[in-house]
């Protein structure tokens, strides 16, 4: 993830595990500190929110406008295929592939769905996962890998994301190819909706 992306992830982390609220100030400071980013990092991630009026600026800090605009935004220059540092065909089903992971794992895409939501708007073939290094290598050693389509890919997981909220699960759908993404993010921004991370 670039930097600025997890200067998105942050703010929207903070929002829906309820730290803070939308209306509530948030510092340049602080996210550069949580992030050990420059304060330069931040405002220049911030710059575009603000254009948008996805943000408003305030003496100490900003103030969030629209939650919406922050995630399609995030969305839209996302570049998930540059996170991709695994890809690989492993013949069994999704679920099995998933209750093989190990820990420390966090499952996204169509996976990251299922287990947050406990339903499926359409069944899928492929297994989208973070991982740190030391995940990849148990993952090696745990899955044979046969040839074929990849079915099951593995992004490199940062430090900071410590779990997949809502919104970094709709930025990384948002940018999956299989066809039936688009019913992931419908039934995802109605309980986006539902929970109140959207309006």
């Amino acid at each position: 993830m670039q930097k600025n992306e997890l200067v998105y992830y942050l703010i929207t982390y903070w929002i829906e595990s309820r730290k803070k609220e939308a209306n509530d100030t948030f510092t340049q400071l602080e996210i550069a500190r949580t992030l050990s980013a420059s304060l330069s990092t931040v405002h220049a991630a911030l710059k575009p929110l603000q254009k948008m009026w996805a943000i408003e600026k305030k003496p100490r800090g900003f103030k969030i406008v629209n939650m919406k605009k922050i995630i399609l935004y995030w969305a839209t220059i996302r570049n998930i295929e540059k996170d991709i540092v695994l890809k690989k065909r492993i013949n069994l089903l999704p679920e099995e592939i998933e209750k093989k992971l190990p820990g420390g794992t966090l499952l996204t895409g169509y996976s990251g769905f299922k287990y947050r939501f406990d339903y499926v708007p359409a069944e899928y073939s492929e297994v989208y996962v973070y991982a740190s290094k030391k995940g990849i290598e148990e993952i090696k050693r745990r899955f044979r890998f046969s040839k074929g389509p990849f079915n099951f890919f593995v992004l490199k997981k940062p430090k900071v994301v410590k779990e997949i909220t809502a919104s970094l699960l709709f930025v990384d759908i948002w940018n999956l190819p299989e066809w039936y993404s688009k019913d992931y993010l419908k039934s995802l921004e109605k309980e986006m909706i539902k929970s109140g991370i959207l309006e």
